[in-house]
């Protein structure tokens, strides 16, 4: 198993949000089954970031987890921690000459079919070039490209 994992796992796997427990296990069955270190790119850094901060705006709003700034700040550290460690997440490099014409091939094929957004079609590419063969997410959308890519996806 090389799983990919996107955002909205790492969102579950640092804050506490329906789906957290789920996330945990997905991890725990990764480091015990010997997978390699979960791949984190320019746009999981980018993206975790904003995540964190965004589930503070959206426990404001109501319908959302409360989420504090204090949470969403242990949660970045932490996660920043963890990827320096090597803790079950490691840098991963995926060259932009490499990714955007898969992008522009994939947006053709599914972005008018399916409603793709374009981060989980970058997400669904970054896994196809770093090789990875599963595809953790809770995002039904991205789901459901991983899996038309031919990624296994875990959660459903």
């Amino acid at each position: 198993m090389k799983p990919y994992a996107d955002t909205s796992f790492f969102t579950r796997v640092y804050l506490s949000l329906p789906g957290s427990e789920q996330a945990d296990r997905l991890v725990a069955l990764a480091k015990s089954s010997g997978a390699p270190l979960l791949p984190i790119t320019w746009l999981h850094r980018m993206e975790l970031a904003n995540a964190f901060e965004l589930s503070v705006w959206l426990g404001k709003q109501g319908g959302h987890p409360r989420v504090t700034p204090q949470n969403a700040a242990v949660a970045l550290e932490t996660f920043q921690t963890d990827l320096a460690a090597e803790a079950f997440l490691g840098s991963a490099t995926v060259e932009v000459s490499r990714l955007q014409p898969l992008f522009e091939e994939m947006v053709a094929r599914h972005t008018a079919k399916l409603g793709c957004r374009t981060y989980d079609i970058l997400h669904v590419v970054s896994a196809r070039l770093l090789g990875c063969d599963r595809f953790f997410s809770f995002d039904a959308r991205a789901n459901r490209l991983a899996q038309i890519e031919g990624l296994k996806v875990t959660p459903l």
